[in-house]
């Protein structure tokens, strides 16, 4: 009997091995997302790589193993992403991830070390033996042509996964999705690669350099300021998902309109209705343009991931400039620090130190008002120095959706039920919840001004909601008792609110402010001295009435954008 050589099996041998582990990760990373079309979307970007490395490489196992190696290491990088940060895998983490934050998280997980050190020892060797007993393909051509077809191979294969990739592919619909939801849900491997196409960042359009040196070169040397060091200190608040509910037909009863938070009294400098740019969740665009002053949607689609995408390229803020005027700059943050990018984009927004929920000893989502004040108030007695005024940002999530976690009835009287009107039983408990952790807020804002405005130490308290929550949709249905002019703008309405212990010029009132506008403000209301940057920003506050990409000057905008990115590069 004729015995084959076991040189010619290796060949079929190491292929067929090749083409079950290649199933095998198939099995593990494309059949695992949540959706049929999130599962075709993700194998045939696979069996576009394979065809781009079997035309590159000519070699068959070689094509399906590599291919399948990457699709498992992606996976296994979301997957330990999410564990251990609690935050979805993005494109943009082969950047910041490479730096500084990489050797972070792994200093706090040794064991990670071990795992490279593995896959360094293990992989080259098994890659080499399949190399070397792999079935080659594209063996019968010509020099020139064999190089001709592996070329035209392998754009064709490149071409085919940039139409599975396009959003208005094939593929579409696995990139109709909110924000938050491709952040946050368990299609990890399709949210990586949609996320492509959503990052892109577009600048905004922008007037010639005339035209912008004309209408804006007299904010060129900036403005001085009106008080002199030792500067006021300065608390600000983001109020997760928080809004006036008085402004709600179906919100009559006392506890609507009796929020002392959001009420003017002596100390206040300025208040009134606060235009966002996102509904229902988004904070981090809040974030992004209240220490910028630039609102994340003049970037396009890719705006909304600022924290990832914008903050690293941010050369002016809020908390740059305090910095310059020798402030101490620090956060008061309620979730892990990397929570969506937060400690990195602090960083580039100017601060000196997020302290995390880890720092303030408390518990990841659940924090209450008070305790975010508490620990506020704690960080700012240990840090605050004698002549060095603090900035101290505090971000809240008491207001955190869902709404309708407990029945109407469990919630704590008087907001147990009968309170609202015209509302159906659902969005009754969702609206009802809201006022009920409104009261607690509010009492821990009067807390807030006790610490830090019933005392000699200058001080100006800013508060602010950064959304408002959606009651799973139902909100958007709710009327509401707005003048024609803000109807439009309905479901991106909220509130801010600034007060100070020292005697000063109010503030300028508008019918509607952009949340941008917002870090103008803080430096006006202190009378802190304005770099040109933040002395532009004013200006345009002025000229637009308190509009920023709403603003009905004709070219006002663009010849501003032209200023501040052409001249100033506060983004680059």
């Amino acid at each position: 009997m004729h015995r084959i050589s076991l040189r010619f099996t290796r060949p079929r041998v190491v292929s067929l091995c090749a083409l079950v582990f290649f199933a095998a990760c198939a099995g593990a990373t494309a059949l695992q997302e949540p959706k049929a079309l999130q599962q075709g979307f993700i194998l045939a970007l696979m069996l576009c790589v394979v065809g781009v490395w079997l035309f590159a490489f000519a070699r068959f196992a070689t094509a399906l193993v590599v291919s399948g190696a990457l699709f498992v290491a992606l996976k296994f990088l979301a997957v330990l992403k999410l564990q251990y940060l609690e935050e979805s895998l993005m494109p943009s983490d082969f950047i910041y991830y490479a730096g500084t934050s990489l050797l972070d998280t792994l200093r706090h997980y040794p064991h990670l070390y071990a795992l490279g050190i593995g896959i360094c020892v293990v992989v080259p060797p098994l890659l080499w033996l399949i190399w070397r007993w792999d079935w080659r393909v594209l063996t019968g051509f010509r020099s020139w042509l064999g190089v001709g077809v592996r070329v035209g191979g392998i754009a064709l294969c490149a071409l085919a996964f940039w139409v599975c990739m396009l959003p208005n592919g094939p593929f579409a619909t696995v990139h109709q999705r909110g924000v938050w939801e491709k952040l946050s849900d368990d299609a990890q491997l399709t949210n990586f690669f949609v996320n492509f196409d959503d990052a892109k960042v577009h600048l905004p359009a922008m007037a010639s350099d005339a035209a912008a040196e004309q209408q804006w070169g007299s904010t060129a040397a900036g403005e001085p300021g009106t008080t002199h060091p030792p500067y006021p200190d300065i608390v600000q608040v983001l109020e997760e998902s928080t809004f006036d509910p008085s402004i709600y037909t179906a919100c009559t009863a006392p506890e609507c309109s009796s929020v002392q938070m959001f009420q003017a009294d002596a100390r206040t400098r300025g208040t009134g209705v606060l235009r966002v740019h996102t509904f229902g969740g988004g904070t981090w665009v809040s974030e992004f343009a209240t220490l910028t002053g630039m609102p994340q949607d003049i970037f396009g689609p890719g705006g909304m991931y600022a924290p990832y995408v914008l903050a690293p390229h941010v050369r002016d803020a809020l908390a740059m400039q305090l910095r310059r005027l020798g402030y101490l700059t620090i956060a008061i943050y309620p979730t892990e620090g990397s929570f969506i990018n937060g400690r990195n984009a602090y960083r580039s927004y100017g601060f000196d130190h997020l302290y995390d929920v880890n720092e303030l000893g408390l518990d990841e989502w659940e924090e209450t008002d008070k305790q975010m004040f508490d620990a506020a108030k704690r960080v700012y007695d240990k840090v605050k120095k004698p002549g060095q005024p603090v900035f101290v940002m505090i971000l809240t999530i008491n207001q955190h959706g869902p709404h309708n976690d407990l029945p109407l009835d469990k919630l704590p009287p008087p907001f147990n039920g009968g309170k609202l009107q015209g509302l159906s039983a659902a969005a009754e408990i969702n609206f009802s919840a809201y006022l009920s952790r409104l009261h607690d807020s509010d009492q821990a804002m009067l807390g807030l001004e006790h610490d830090f405005l019933d005392r000699e130490q200058p001080t100006l308290l800013m508060h602010f909601g950064d959304h408002q929550p959606s009651f799973e949709g139902m909100i958007r249905g709710m009327s509401r008792t707005l003048p024609p002019a803000l109807q439009p703008y309905r479901d991106y309405l909220t509130y801010y609110m600034l007060k100070s212990n020292f005697a000063a010029t109010p503030l300028p009132s508008y019918p509607m402010l952009d949340i941008a506008f917002l870090p103008s403000m803080v430096l006006q209301a202190a009378g802190l001295p304005k770099d040109p940057y933040f002395s532009a920003l004013t200006v345009l506050r002025t000229r637009c009435n308190g509009l920023y990409d709403d603003c009905t000057v004709p070219g006002l905008v663009d010849s501003y954008h032209a200023w501040t990115f052409g001249r100033l590069h506060v983004y680059q």
